[in-house]
């Protein structure tokens, strides 16, 4: 029986790269996002078992308009779909401005993921997967978008445990410096990024493809009793709960 996968912010960096390591385990898969052409060209590189859906995951009325298009069963969620929206913008001045920072941060990141997953949750199938992308910001920090990534942490413990008894298991991932994405612009310097670099263990930026196998591990059959859980995956830049 063919499975099937929901990645949301599908089209580029991670996404793209989760979304090609689910295919190739044999999974049919949804990539999702907001751009059309950038769907469009991801899914027809990806080749047949990925089409895309274009909608917001953080407007309610869209995500109700796509489910006639997505599957009527769900075996992997993967809520990848955010970012840290003070890139590029000036630090907020006014306690109003500050407000919609930061409220921008918690909805592309957090309230995004919880609006999917509830929309999707009497789909997910029976020992299905829900796997999340946080960040090693809601360990160590990060004004509004750590905070964001903090709060994913305890929804999804709370989501495992509402999940569990159908043997569905709820995860979040927590990369730390992943290169070839769309996360930093062009506001990465060279001195910020070997100063990122520095602190890992391992000396090494991730990789899109280091976060796709995780994911892919995650939603085999092989992790069925991890559950609740925040995998760092940092190079051991960040060692925490």
């Amino acid at each position: 029986m063919t499975r099937n996968a929901v990645v949301t912010g599908g089209g580029t960096g991670i996404g793209r790269a989760v979304a090609a390591a689910l295919a190739a385990d044999g999974l049919d898969v949804v990539i999702t996002g907001r751009r059309e052409k950038v769907l469009a060209e991801a899914a027809a590189g990806l080749g047949p078992r990925v089409r895309p859906v274009v909608f917001d995951v953080t407007d309610p009325g869209r995500i109700e308009a796509a489910l006639p298009e997505l599957p009527e069963t769900v075996d992997v969620l993967v809520n990848n779909a955010g970012g840290n929206t003070d890139t590029g913008r000036p630090a907020p001045s006014g306690l109003a401005a500050v407000r919609d920072a930061w409220l921008a941060n918690l909805e592309a990141n957090l309230v995004s993921a919880v609006l999917v997953t509830t929309a999707l949750e009497p789909r997910l199938a029976r020992g299905g997967r829900v796997i999340s992308l946080g960040s090693i910001a809601g360990g160590r920090g990060g004004g509004s978008y750590g905070a964001a990534k903090a709060g994913m942490r305890v929804w999804n413990a709370e989501l495992a445990v509402q999940l569990g008894e159908r043997g569905i298991t709820a995860n979040v991932i927590a990369p730390g410096l992943i290169e070839d994405t769309e996360f930093f612009g062009d506001q990465l310097t060279g001195d910020r990024r070997a100063m990122l670099i520095g602190q890992t263990a391992t000396k090494r930026a991730g990789t899109p493809a280091d976060v796709a196998a995780l994911a892919a591990f995650l939603a085999s059959p092989g992790a069925g009793h991890i559950t609740g859980q925040v995998l760092h995956l940092n190079g051991g830049a960040y060692i925490g709960a």
